[in-house]
């Protein structure tokens, strides 16, 4: 039986909640080269589309230390730093980047180094004193790509402290300061994808698996061995995401520490999991194809129970005595753990068949940061990774270059996505060469 990519699990909560239960890559879902899904019109023996590519934009705040991040050989055979040794499981599969640069952030706007710089680094142009001036890149391939899925786009955040103002919190910019704001609430972003406003879903008494029993069993019977395993496989990952939900403390996100709150230790890392597994399940399931992750506020003021490092705040670590040994090996620490919670995410996309190959295959992943140094506000000399296969891309390498963030983002738009930006890209000079 071909089955139409588009096809979702439903049900009716006592209430009358709609409750979409979203269905994984499917063998039924391919024609036989398993290299195109089924079109809508699979049940009729009609047509075929190629897979879809996917963009995810994962940012975090304030910088790094370049000394533990940055690799001193180029090409394939570099070694990789300390911080970047979480992404050794899937060092084939990314492209490190380094010295480029965010010309945005030096051009005449408002505001401190911070704001020109997550806007800068976005969209390309300079901070507004409310904004950025303009749409950040996915919101760009999202009105191209991501017209046609149930969600244009998601914006997903995890570590929620910051300063508070607009250009603290957000990271995505529908146009000249429209911001929109990320998800940070594992409940909320679940009950967005699954369709749930339903009491016994907000009281954990129910699983949404228990309202779509119905429509599982009928699609079971029409199923081969592989592709009842994989759905499975797939109910048993939303089932495993409840209860990891529901363990979190019953008032998370309802009552946000201030910042100066040394009493908070939140585990982030188990938030990032959840929002990554949430935002994994958006992509292959086919609800979106662009989404924006930010790991941690503009000037991050969060705290590192976890890694030992709770006595003060990620920003302030950065600005106080940042040269001296001990600052800079604490830096190191808080940037090894951004790459782990983003190599988890490369590694989850890895796992996931999808036609001849993996939903990684068809997804580019940027990775960025705020700044290069974060103590001097540096913007030139950034490191970024890239990380997928989405039209062709080269990985397993690092590269130098004398690039701008707009060159990179040309690149993506037109060599990758293979779209066409008439006008280019703000601050965009030329598209970079070995990316494809």
């Amino acid at each position: 039986m071909a089955l139409s990519r588009r096809t979702f699990l439903k049900g009716l909560t006592a209430t009358g909640a709609l409750v979409q239960v979203g269905l994984p890559p499917l063998m039924a879902m391919f024609d036989f080269n398993g290299t195109v899904y089924a079109a809508d019109t699979a049940a009729a023996g009609l047509g075929t589309k190629a897979i879809d590519k996917r963009f995810l934009l994962w940012w975090n705040g304030n910088g790094i230390p370049e000394r533990y991040w940055i690799p001193r050989e180029t090409g394939a055979d570099y070694e990789l730093t300390p911080c970047l040794e979480p992404i050794a499981n899937v060092r084939n599969y990314v492209h490190v980047l380094s010295g480029v640069d965010n010309v945005a952030a030096r051009l005449d706007g408002q505001g401190n180094g911070h704001f020109s710089a997550l806007c800068g680094s976005m969209t390309g142009m300079a901070y507004t004193g409310r904004g950025a001036a303009g749409p950040s890149i996915d919101q760009i391939l999202a009105a191209k790509i991501g017209t046609k899925t149930r969600f244009r786009s998601l914006q997903v955040g995890v570590a929620q402290e910051s300063h508070g103002e607009n250009v603290h919190r957000n990271m995505t910019w529908a146009g000249y300061e429209r911001a929109l704001p990320p998800e940070m609430i594992p409940h909320n972003l679940f009950d967005r994808l699954f369709g749930v406003k339903d009491e016994t879903w907000v009281s954990r008494k129910k699983s949404v698996l228990d309202v779509v029993s119905e429509d599982v069993s009928k699609l079971e019977s029409t199923l081969g061995t592989a592709d009842r395993q994989r759905l499975d496989q797939h109910l048993t990952s939303v089932r495993d995401l409840e209860r990891a939900i529901a363990s979190l403390p019953p008032d998370y996100g309802k009552n946000i520490k201030e910042p100066e709150d040394i009493s908070d230790l939140t585990d982030y890392p188990t938030i990032a999991k959840l929002q990554s597994n949430l935002v994994i399940h958006a992509f292959a399931s086919g609800q979106t194809r662009v989404a924006a992750y930010m790991l941690t506020k503009c000037q991050s003021l969060t705290r590192f129970p976890w890694l030992g490092h709770a006595d003060n705040r990620h920003h302030d670590y950065t600005h106080t005595n940042a040269g001296s040994p001990q600052q800079q090996r604490t830096m190191r620490d808080i940037c090894r753990w951004h790459v782990e919670e983003f190599a988890y995410f490369v590694g989850r996309l890895k796992s996931i068949p999808e036609g001849a190959g993996t939903l990684l295959d068809n997804t580019c992943v940027v990775f960025a940061h705020e700044h290069a140094e974060a103590n001097p506000h540096k913007d030139n000399g950034l490191a970024l990774i890239l990380a997928g296969h989405a039209g062709g891309m080269k990985t397993g390498l690092h590269s130098k270059m004398r690039n701008t963030v707009g060159d990179l983002y040309l690149t993506v738009a037109e060599e990758v996505f293979k779209l066409r930006l008439e006008k280019g890209f703000p601050t965009a000079e030329k598209k970079i060469s070995g990316i494809v």
